[in-house]
């Protein structure tokens, strides 16, 4: 009970003006293997952004947003929690003309459980793009509920077990799914298809923007694929195809983990690829040994996304502020999201320890530079 009580002192503190409001972050500052990274993070100083709070299915926790620019507004896709027990997520919206003040859209969350076909499941991690007039949401599924346990230390303890769906299903405990879900509007969604198999446990896809070669792209962390069969040492990237968003095709492998001292237990795509004239520029969260997680950015090949033609050696970014280390669910955790440009800037959305939304920015030939020259 007293880190949840730490927690909640946190927002008191950070809403009162007296926390830590440090608004220029440079990366410049030492990584984990004591290199530097020649460009500059910089924190909003109205960070976290979003907090949680007001309506009961919100209450506890806001994270890991979806964000996409659309006709002059900001639309927020935030991944929230009315309960730790049990800790069942749903996507509410959030909108802001500025991208920095965000108001809640709609009084019920935009996408649940219960609307892709599993009343007692949850959604979680929206990543949001628009193509040919269509809001397509791709989202993380957990079929049944489970109860959350923060330790305070690292990864919570989840316990699905007295929840007798999971048993009586024979379905693999925590096990997630991905899938898309669309919307004309980006208010109302409907189901539109599932992006990997229900025996596969498989987050963080994120689909392209636009077409490759006449096909929908995505990315996509299947956590079995892993060993020499699949050449990948732990679970990475990978890249998948469809000509129709319906039927997907199996997926090739784009990066495995390189870094064991900041990325060696996992790597998985943050946000919607960027597209650049360099290439995709994809921002990539990466996973160590004491579960902090930290972020990378990638370069892919503008026609075979399957080629890593620039990638970071070092974090751009990881949990250096107080709201990023401290959190009601999981501490150390930087989580990206979404990315947007704005100017001459690309905007990182990200959740700060399973708990709170953050915003950073950075200038995007910046970010382009220190990816292609593998700092």
């Amino acid at each position: 009970m007293k880190y949840f009580i730490d927690s909640m002192a946190l927002f008191a503190t950070l809403q009162s003006g007296l926390g830590p409001r440090r608004r220029c972050l440079s990366a410049r500052s030492r990584c984990p293997d004591g290199a530097a990274v020649n460009m500059t993070i910089t924190r909003s100083s109205q960070n976290p952004i979003v907090t949680p709070g007001g309506e009961d299915w919100r209450k506890v926790a806001t994270f890991n947003p979806g964000v996409i620019f659309d006709n002059g507004k900001y639309y927020l896709y935030e991944r929230v929690a009315g309960s730790l027990r049990p800790f069942q997520t749903c996507i509410g919206l959030q909108v802001s003309e500025d991208g920095v003040h965000f108001e809640l859209a709609s009084a019920k969350p935009v996408w649940t459980g219960e609307m892709c076909g599993f009343s007692q499941g949850s959604v979680e991690d929206a990543r949001v793009t628009k193509i040919d007039g269509k809001f397509l949401m791709v989202y993380a599924m957990q079929p049944y509920k489970f109860d959350c346990w923060p330790t305070g230390i690292a990864v919570p303890d989840y316990y699905p077990n007295h929840y007798p769906e999971w048993e009586e299903t024979r379905t693999a405990p925590m096990i997630t799914r991905s899938g898309i879900a669309e919307s004309y509007d980006g208010i109302h969604f409907k189901q539109l298809c599932w992006t990997t198999p229900a025996e596969i446990d498989d987050r963080d896809n994120a689909l392209f923007p636009e077409k490759l070669n006449g096909r929908y792209g995505l990315l996509r962390r299947p956590m079995q694929f892993v060993g020499p069969k699949y050449g990948a040492p732990s679970p990475g990237i990978w890249f998948s195809c469809s000509e129709n968003l319906l039927k997907w095709c199996d997926p090739r492998l784009v990066a495995i983990t390189e870094q064991p001292n900041w990325e060696g237990t996992k790597i998985g795509a943050a946000a919607t690829p960027l597209k650049t004239d360099e290439g995709w520029l994809v921002l990539y969260h990466g996973v160590d040994a004491n579960s902090i997680y930290r972020v990378g950015c990638m370069m892919l090949d503008l026609n075979d996304p399957t080629k890593v033609i620039g990638r970071t050696k070092n974090p751009i970014m990881e949990p250096t502020e107080y709201y990023e280390k401290y959190g009601l669910v999981i501490p150390n955790v930087v989580f990206p999201t979404a990315n947007v440009i704005v100017g001459d800037e690309v905007w990182i959305y990200y959740g700060c320890c399973d708990t709170c939304i953050g915003l950073a920015t950075v200038k995007l030939d910046e970010l382009i530079r220190t990816t292609m020259n593998r700092k």
